[in-house]
């Protein structure tokens, strides 16, 4: 199996926060007494150093798209040590000239002054998780932020000059009516981001959410809530590219594309998740969840908490899982050369799928159909091993 190299990109894990949302499921940590973070940032820069000495010539001479700082609240830390962060980074490594650098942020632990810093650090596109604009379901959802805190944050970035920001938001809150659900899309658009993530709540196991669940509206309340909501978004300037992704002409948000396109990206920090394509084929490696641990690696083997290589038969699913969630569509092509399988691999699933209805009947573009996009589930567990 021979793989061409897909486009590179580097995920950054901060993993702790102010205090764990109920419907969290990520690896994020509530803040106790005063964390180590530039301890950790050191920690993060031999992780890198370990990954490419591990991967070697997977990445030789590739260079970096995009950087995307998630977490937990990366804006916990000061541009001070993302900027620290990133002038190691560029050290090792190779960054494109425009590379799309995102902070992930909560609007309430931002202070007046710091986007300067992070602008002046390197990111130039921050993502804002604002998830409601109303205060009860801020309240209920466990943030820490009013709509008033969120309003304001946005405001600050865009007057600090980052041109590029995205607004979180989720649908389908508890006892949310599609009024509730319209009100928050509009008061995203007021603020006039390039980018808006808008997507269902859904109780994941293990939080607290899943212990206790919530009055959540019924699937058809839900899917009512999304196809108005899509289309005020639309009416507003935001074209859909993805399941819950909307975006100004232009402002796709890169790093996603280049996971949705099943591109390759180094996961640094605790409990961060990577894929490199090599002579193996496709590797998946992740680290070792917890802080305390990850800093006491210092980069050293301990710190991996697993890696392996993508069964061949797994590869369908895996792409499909990714790439049918755009709404363009991919070329048909790009599948074998990211999973470096026939076409002939997917060819029986392929005919379902169209049979069905779920997959447009194009030999050049792998793309789901409206009633696929409704189905996607469905349509992904078709190519299942």
């Amino acid at each position: 199996m021979t793989l061409l190299p897909p486009p590179l990109s580097l995920y950054v894990h901060m993993p702790w926060c102010v205090r764990k949302c109920p419907y969290c499921d990520f690896n994020s940590h509530g803040v106790r007494g005063t964390p180590e973070y530039a301890a950790y940032v050191d920690a993060l820069l031999a992780d890198l150093d370990a990954d490419l000495r591990d991967f070697g010539a997977a990445l030789h001479g590739r260079t970096v798209e995009t950087v995307f700082f998630g977490g937990g609240t990366p804006s916990l830390f000061s541009p001070e040590l993302v900027g620290r962060f990133l002038d190691g980074a560029r050290e090792r490594l190779r960054f494109a000239d425009d590379a799309e650098v995102t902070l992930e942020t909560n609007p309430g632990t931002v202070e007046h002054g710091r986007f300067d810093g992070y602008l002046a650090a390197g990111v130039n596109r921050i993502s804002f998780g604002v998830q409601s604009f109303d205060d009860d379901k801020l309240r209920r959802l466990g943030r820490i932020h009013s709509s008033s805190d969120a309003a304001s944050a946005v405001r600050e970035a865009q007057d600090a000059g980052i041109g590029n920001i995205n607004i979180d938001l989720m649908y389908a809150l508890p006892e949310q009516d599609l009024t509730g659900a319209l009100d928050d899309v509009a008061r995203a658009v007021a603020l006039a981001p390039t980018h808006i993530s808008h997507y269902q709540l859904t109780l994941e196991p293990n939080t607290a959410f899943a212990a206790n669940p919530p009055p959540l509206p019924d699937d058809d309340a839900a899917w009512a809530i999304q196809e108005a909501c899509e289309a005020l978004l639309a009416d507003a300037g935001y074209g859909q590219y993805e399941v819950s992704a909307y975006a100004r002409p232009g402002r796709r948000c890169a790093h996603n594309l280049n996971y949705w396109r099943f591109g390759d990206y180094l996961g640094i920090g605790a409990g961060a998740h990577g894929k490199i394509s090599d002579a193996q084929g496709v590797r998946r490696r992740w680290k070792t969840r917890l802080p305390a641990a990850y800093l006491a690696s210092a980069g050293q083997p301990v710190r991996i908490g697993g890696d392996s290589t993508v069964a061949a038969t797994d590869l369908p699913f895996e792409y499909m899982l990714n790439a049918l969630r755009l709404i363009d569509g991919v070329p048909a092509a790009d599948f074998q050369e990211r999973t470096g399988l026939p076409r002939e691999a997917i060819a029986s699933s392929l005919a379902e799928c169209v049979a069905r209805g779920w997959l447009l009947d194009d030999p050049a573009l792998l793309k789901t159909t409206p009633l696929g996009q409704r189905f996607l589930n469905d349509v992904i567990e078709v190519f299942m091993a």
